[in-house]
């Protein structure tokens, strides 16, 4: 009675991002699989499980159509050949097939009350319209179905048979017509629930699976969104540090090229190897898009702080910043992803400095370890423009410049990521400070 009708689930929503749509095909896949060849075939061609769902109706009352043909009761077999075509259509219209089936075997109970299998087109019927209704809609059918066959059996219990019991040298025994009637209508009430009871399950089982693929395209969708703003983060501490030290360069370069060529030379080395570095960085950040690298596969492991952090600092000194770095306590702890959240938050940091910051004399870059504590201090006492779409409406007395309002948000979402918190704003002397504390609970903070 298993077959391929489709569930009406709660409409979710559509999932755009490639992704999901990849975890909902996979979902699919092991659920055909999980079905085995025969059954993954009968759901793929629903016309031939109606086919055969007719056949077995055909094959269960055969008997009953050929002894009420030997009786001269010829109106037996064709109620119950139209049975079979009613189930054909039982798929697409269950509800009306499930009412003529019920008002046909009731005619055929009636013409031939003792023939086998009476109630079989009920069964499947049944099972069609708990398959594709709710339940208490599926159960009010099977009652409603069920209690005329029911009702007919209980009455021939007290009532006269007229020479109709299976078997007339057995009506003199005591109690037969009692036994044999009521027999025959539990019999029937319990193949009916029986019927009801796996297209009920059946139905449960499909909605729980439609559920887990909608819950498994939500988390692949989640985590496209999440790879997005990664992505989108790391794009912009690397395109925003890398423009605004070239620039920075660049500028210095056409400032001293003619004073002093040497000196001139090593900026424009250093404005070279920014520019490798952010190259190198981008194609780290994207390398997650991409399969088919020159070497095979694109570099994705994470940026590690290391020599990379005395690298970063040199390249702002080289950009003019007059930098001061203080490192206390234990060195930071051996974790590629937690080394990356302290460099781009100094990055970030410094990149404001060097973009919105005016007259500077000094910066002090800070980091201290306190077991699995880590701070981060940038501090500078320049007087500049704000970041307006970081620092809202910015400090009295600076004004707003453009900024995508990116920079803050982003060190606040990676420090967020190790329980930590970014603090930014103005200094008693016009200065600026950004303080970050990040909690690593990785080791025991001994190193």
């Amino acid at each position: 009675m298993i077959d391929a009708v489709p569930v009406p689930v709660p409409v979710v929503a559509p999932v755009k991002d490639a992704p999901a749509a990849q975890a909902d095909a996979s979902f699919t896949e092991i659920t055909a699989r999980r079905r085995g060849r025969l059954r993954r075939y009968l759901f793929q061609q629903p016309r031939a499980m109606d086919v055969l769902v007719v056949l077995c109706y055909l094959l269960l009352v055969a008997p009953t159509a050929v002894e009420s043909a030997g009786d001269g009761v010829w109106q037996v077999a064709a109620l119950l050949g139209a049975t079979a075509v009613a189930l054909f259509f039982r798929r697409h219209h269950p509800v009306p097939v499930v009412a003529a089936v019920a008002a046909l075997e009731l005619a055929v109970t009636l013409l031939h009350p003792w023939g086998s299998n009476v109630s079989a087109g009920l069964w499947f019927s049944l099972y069609s319209v708990a398959v594709t209704r709710s339940r208490p809609f599926a159960l009010a059918s099977l009652a409603l179905a069920t209690a005329p066959l029911a009702l007919v059996y209980f009455s021939m219990a007290v009532g006269p048979l007229d020479g109709r019991l299976p078997d007339a040298a057995m009506r003199t025994e005591e109690n037969f017509q009692l036994i044999t009637s009521i027999a025959a209508g539990v019999g029937i009430a319990l193949s009916n629930v029986i019927a009801a009871g796996i297209g009920i399950s059946v139905r449960q089982r499909r909605e729980h699976e439609q559920e887990i693929a909608a819950w498994a395209a939500r988390s692949a969708q989640l985590g496209s969104v999440n790879e997005r703003n990664r992505i989108a983060r790391e794009m912009h501490d690397v395109v925003a540090h890398s423009l605004t030290v070239m620039i920075s360069l660049s500028d210095g370069a056409a400032v001293v090229v003619k004073k002093d060529p040497a000196r001139a030379a090593e900026v424009l080395g250093a404005l070279s190897r920014t520019g490798r570095t952010a190259l190198a960085d981008m194609r780290r950040v994207l390398g997650v898009l991409r399969d088919d690298a020159a070497d095979g596969r694109a570099p994705r492991e994470p940026l590690v702080a290391g020599d990379n952090l005395a690298k970063l600092l040199e390249g702002f000194r080289t950009a003019g910043l007059p930098l001061h770095y203080t490192h206390t306590g234990p060195s930071l702890p051996e974790d590629a992803a937690f080394q990356l959240t302290v460099y781009r938050i100094v990055q970030e940091s410094l990149t404001n400095v060097l973009r919105y910051g005016r007259a500077l004399s000094r910066v002090d870059v800070g980091i201290v370890r306190d077991g699995s504590t880590v701070a981060i201090d940038v501090l500078d006492d320049g007087k500049g423009t704000v970041d307006a779409g970081d620092f809202g409406d910015g400090p009295p007395g600076m004004t707003e410049s453009l900024g995508s309002g990116q920079g803050l948000a982003g060190m606040r979402e990676r420090a967020r990521i190790y329980a930590g918190t970014v603090k930014a704003g103005p200094t008693l002397d016009g200065g600026w400070r950004v303080h970050a504390v990040l909690n690593y609970n990785g080791d025991k903070g001994n190193k």
